[in-house]
């Protein structure tokens, strides 16, 4: 198998995580840059957090590195990092790409939740006028929040055991879309048209599960944004008690043409 053919004109690009062995970019977008002709490559790179800073600015002041992808755990840390937000990371207070501006500015945007309602829309699985319910309010659930709200769901309730997060994600919430963001109650996962799991829990073998399928409504849709492993334990009990599945992948696949849109891919 041959890889890339990396030169001396080849454009970097990175992918920021911590763990980074869960990483699926890389698999999707250098095969995407072959076809399309494009001389670039995505490599994976491992930060910690102590170091995204002299990470990010480090790469960022190399001539040849034109952009980051950002993933777990340093998307809302990467917002402190750039100079200027798009609409939808000013709104979820997290980023997950990262590029350089004309005059040298960094721009951070995050295509997770467009990616996740596109997914959705393309399985054909409505979102209009839906009760979703989303464990987590980090940087992935924040986004699949704001993305659901803006493609017209009737209600997002949110769980996290960081209330501080959470808080602060409802009321940016709320300035954009009143009434239609809350805090999970029981009810929510009971009554949720859509569930899904924003959340790490599942990229390790022996994480507990995020929520259980139990709980959920018979004919609810069980989703995960986890994407390696493909099949997680959350999807994998759902399934067996008969709720219909959404996997992680889809939100990824569906990113890719904002992905091409904002860092001029053609």
């Amino acid at each position: 198998m041959t890889g890339p053919d990396i030169s001396g004109t080849t454009r970097l690009y990175a992918v920021l995580g911590d763990p980074v062995a869960q990483v699926r970019a890389p698999g999707l977008l250098n095969p995407l840059f072959a076809r399309l002709g494009t001389d670039a490559v995505l490599v994976p790179v491992q930060v910690r957090p102590d170091g995204l800073a002299e990470v990010v600015r480090g790469l960022m002041r190399a001539g040849n590195v034109d952009g980051l992808l950002v993933t777990v755990p340093h998307k809302a840390a990467v917002c402190a990092l750039v100079d200027e937000l798009g609409p939808t990371a000013a709104v979820t207070g997290t980023a997950n790409a990262v590029r350089r501006r004309v005059d040298g500015r960094l721009y951070a945007e995050n295509f997770d939740g467009l990616g996740f309602v596109r997914g959705l829309l393309a399985a054909g699985r409505p979102v209009r006028d839906a009760h979703v319910f989303v464990a987590g309010a980090g940087g992935a659930g924040g986004a699949v929040a704001a993305a659901l709200l803006a493609a017209g769901a009737a209600r997002v309730a949110l769980r996290d055991p960081d209330t501080a997060r959470l808080s602060g994600l409802l009321a940016r919430l709320a300035d954009r879309w009143p009434g239609r963001a809350h805090t999970a109650g029981p009810e929510d996962l009971a009554g949720a048209d859509v569930v899904v799991n924003a959340t790490p829990l599942g990229m390790r073998a022996a994480d507990p599960l995020p929520l259980d399928p139990a709980d959920v409504r018979a004919d609810a849709v069980v989703a995960d944004v986890v994407m390696k492993p493909h099949e997680t334990a959350l999807l994998r009990t759902a399934a067996a008690l008969g709720r219909p599945v959404h996997h992680g992948i889809h939100m990824l696949e569906q990113q890719v043409p904002g992905y091409r849109e904002f860092f001029g891919w053609h």
